[in-house]
């Protein structure tokens, strides 16, 4: 059992085992090319984009990987990623878009247009520098590019995205990129991307001081996001071998603790100089930290060991150890924050422990095993539980532990939050690259975002 345990602690760790992992950046920079919504015009026209280069200054061409290979304007709603690569630092002039494939509908049905074998080059100037990643966004330009009627040439205006206003700024993190994406959560686009260390997973996001905590858990670095800058602004490299997985911020956010996977530890962090002040032993495979609502107590959820270790803040030391189900991976206080709720990956079962006592309250089915998120809106105390391997999301009353509703999602989800001004529920999704928003009084889905590569983790400003 135990090593079927370390085998899926493994594989589940950012994903990272299931996906092609990029090499961090060196000695090169990165560019992502997102298209823009169609205009409804382009409702009638689908085509293939075959390859994307950018065009160096000195005449060179660099293939670009295509994400999204064919363009369907009833498809074309939102913003989508089209392609990206890494590129040599320095100048450059533009980009290079072969097409293929080209229909228009007509009334007669659908008509084939030719389409030129010669790419359809676009001037846009921009410099690269090492270790720096950069969105681009094109618009389709539909007219110029059905010429005549019977030909087509994808025609695009390019532009750098402006930062968002900082309270409307959100991250991903993108464990198998190596990178966080960062959106505007009232226009639901990605705006920018900052390049980090290798598998950025968990967050700790300040939102009184403008800044976010990124664990690096293959550098065993944690990493600061100045959230006006949108730009990594500090690192404080911790011991080898500690893999740190996800963080937690005390609500006064005077500490950070850090969940170490692999040296099963918790750090103690100052926040403000970025100093490790202690660290403790913990059980194994501690994979990530709840902090209560007075910012007192701490409970590391210890994968492989099936315990909970609680933590006195003030003191840094162990109050206890407690049993749970196999394989806990995280928890959530409910609104009045007497009592925390635990999902494991290997039960089908809730568990809720009263906080002050560290008793069970009680212990309820969730349908099936292998929970993976969790969160509480702390408005309506509802509890809604996601899966990677299933696409609804459940909604459970916080009483009767009865399922209420359920919101369905067109792929799994691994991790959720929710934003307290718009009331809308964000999850991330590994398997489809993106980040999905629904809102809870609707169920509708409003948006979804293509990300990187292996997202693990969403934060925003206003966040409840």
């Amino acid at each position: 059992m135990l090593y079927a345990l370390c085998v899926v602690f493994v594989l589940a760790g950012c994903q990272a085992a299931l996906l092609q992992v990029k090499a961090p950046l060196e000695e090169e920079g990165e560019v992502y090319l997102y298209v823009q919504p169609f205009p409804q015009e382009a409702d009638r026209l689908r085509f293939k984009i075959a390859e994307v280069f950018a065009l160096s200054g000195d005449g060179r061409e660099f293939p670009l990987l295509v994400s999204l290979r064919e363009l369907k304007g009833p498809d074309m709603k939102r913003q989508r990623l089209l392609a990206s690569g890494q590129l040599p630092p320095g100048p450059y002039v533009g980009f290079s878009f072969r097409a293929k494939d080209a229909n228009l509908k007509v009334e007669e049905g659908e008509a084939t247009l030719l389409v030129p074998e010669t790419p359809a080059r676009i001037d846009f100037p921009f410099t690269v520098a090492k270790k720096k990643s950069y969105v681009i966004s094109l618009v389709l330009k539909y007219r110029e590019s059905i010429r005549d009627g019977f030909s087509f040439s994808p025609a695009f205006s390019i532009f750098i995205p402006n930062k968002p206003i900082t309270s409307l700024v959100g991250f991903v993190t993108n464990c198998a990129s190596n990178n966080i994406t960062v959106f505007d959560k009232n226009l639901g686009q990605v705006v920018a991307m900052i390049a980090t260390g290798r598998k950025p997973a968990g967050m700790a996001l300040d939102q009184t001081r403008r800044r976010a905590y990124v664990a690096l858990s293959g550098d065993d670095t944690i990493v600061v996001v100045d959230v006006i800058a949108v730009d990594v602004i500090e690192s404080l490299r911790l011991h080898t071998g500690d893999h740190p997985q996800e963080l937690a911020l005390t609500p006064d956010g005077k500490v950070l603790l850090s969940a170490n996977t692999d040296s099963n530890t918790v750090s103690f962090i100052d926040p403000v100089s970025l100093l490790e002040l202690s660290r403790i032993n913990v059980g194994n495979g501690p994979h990530s930290v709840l902090i209560d609502p007075t910012g007192t107590r701490a409970y590391v959820f210890n994968r492989l060991s099936s315990t909970l270790s609680v933590i006195d803040i003030p003191h840094k030391a162990i109050v206890t150890t407690i049993s749970t189900d196999p394989g806990p991976l995280r928890g959530q206080f409910n609104m009045k924050g007497d009592t925390f709720y635990v999902i494991s990956e290997w039960s089908s079962y809730l568990t809720v422990f009263n906080a002050a006592s560290l008793t069970v309250r009680g212990r309820f089915t969730v349908m099936r095993m292998g929970l993976d998120a969790i969160k509480v809106d702390t408005i309506t105390g509802f509890i809604y539980l996601g899966r990677r391997n299933d696409t609804l999301v459940e909604m459970y009353d916080p009483f009767s532990f009865v399922r209420v509703d359920f919101i369905q999602t067109p792929a799994g989800v691994t991790y959720m939050t929710i934003d307290g001004e718009t009331n809308n529920l964000y999850m991330v999704s590994p398997d489809t690259k993106s980040l999905m928003m629904t809102n809870l009084v609707s169920k509708k889905m409003p948006s979804e975002i293509d990300v990187g590569d292996g997202p693990y983790w969403v934060t925003l400003m206003g966040e409840r």
